[in-house]
């Protein structure tokens, strides 16, 4: 009978590796997928499969070497899906969502994730990193390793927990540097745009991290078939970790709220000075143009006409009534 642990040189690009191990945690080889049967069929050994935007025809040869449920393949293979824990029958389906920083903003992907007794499959979509260093870590720690697929699954999640935490780090920084522009004497249209920008991206990411806490929960403290008993103390990690990314967010989203309002009243005070400033020169400007128009109408019969010191006194009054009017306007602080 020909090897089950051939290398798999030939394997279709989707299939980023697949890896059979011994129950002791020490790592088998590469298989191919015809020949998953023939390592499942050993005692005491698991398999872990790493896919990459696969196609229908590989997921459909996948289920059928593990008798994967009909609606886990379907929601692995179209992704956008929420992030969620699924139970179907004696395994696991997973869903969370992967974040990578891209040219100053955020790109979303996916993981979806079957966990059997004796077999661990991700399947990546979209902004995602290798879980190449992933395996690589367990790998070097086959004493952990040994508590089977559900310690690969601990490894997965934490990698992806763990890449929250950059992004939330570049947001706060982005958000310091963004302060001084909020507080600038002049209106810099881009800061409003950038703070709504991050605040729809901290929403978007809020809705990926706040779900991994239930999932996290459930794999802590549930599902004592799949989940080995020495693990549940790692997943309580992960927890922690997911509530820490959580609670930033939130906080984060606080602060850009009370960042844009307060960019919002910036700018409005700054009209409102202005205007009191056209307002309270309009009021200066009306006093001689009320005085001129006076004097400007076609009568006969003006008395100061017939005064030598009538066209002087009129120059006086008006220099004093604008000299007055600049005077109360300046201590209203309106010019």
């Amino acid at each position: 009978m020909d090897d089950p642990h051939t290398n798999a040189a030939d394997t279709p690009t989707p299939l980023v590796n697949c890896v059979a191990y011994r129950s002791d945690g020490t790592r088998i080889g590469d298989i191919v997928l015809d020949r998953i049967d023939a390592v499942m069929a050993e005692p005491d050994t698991f398999v872990w499969v790493g896919l990459h935007e696969p196609d229908e025809t590989l997921l459909e040869r996948l289920q059928d070497q593990f008798g994967l449920h009909d609606l886990a393949v379907e929601d692995a293979h179209r992704a956008h899906q929420r992030t969620k824990i699924e139970t179907y029958g004696n395994a696991l389906f997973i869903v969370v969502q992967t974040v990578q920083p891209v040219r100053g903003g955020i790109v979303f992907g996916e993981t979806h994730i079957f966990l059997g007794p004796r077999y661990l499959i991700t399947v990546r979509h979209g902004a995602s990193l290798s879980y190449a260093s992933v395996r690589r870590s367990c790998e070097s720690s086959p004493e952990l390793l040994a508590l089977g697929p559900s310690y690969g699954l601990y490894a997965i999640l934490d990698f992806i927990v763990d890449n929250y935490m950059p992004v939330v780090r570049d947001f706060r920084e982005q958000l310091q540097a963004l302060e001084q522009d909020v507080f600038a004497e002049s209106y810099k249209r881009h800061t409003i745009k950038r703070l709504y920008d991050m605040q729809r991206e901290l929403m978007s990411l809020r809705l990926a991290v706040a779900p991994m806490q239930d999932v996290t929960s459930q794999l802590a403290r549930q599902h004592q078939d799949l989940i080995h008993e020495d693990t549940r103390v790692y997943y309580r990690d992960v927890y922690d970790h997911v509530f820490r990314v959580n609670e930033t967010t939130n906080a984060m989203r606080e602060m850009l709220g009370a960042a844009i309002n307060v960019n919002m009243s910036l700018v409005t005070l700054g009209q409102n000075e202005v205007m009191k400033k056209l307002a309270g020169w309009a009021a200066l400007l009306a006093t001689p143009t009320l005085l001129t128009s006076w004097f400007g109408m076609n009568f006969r019969h003006m008395p100061e006409l017939e005064q030598p010191w009538a066209y002087p006194a009129m120059i006086g009054l008006t220099v004093s009534l604008m000299g007055g009017v600049f005077w109360a306007l300046k201590r209203a602080r309106w010019l």
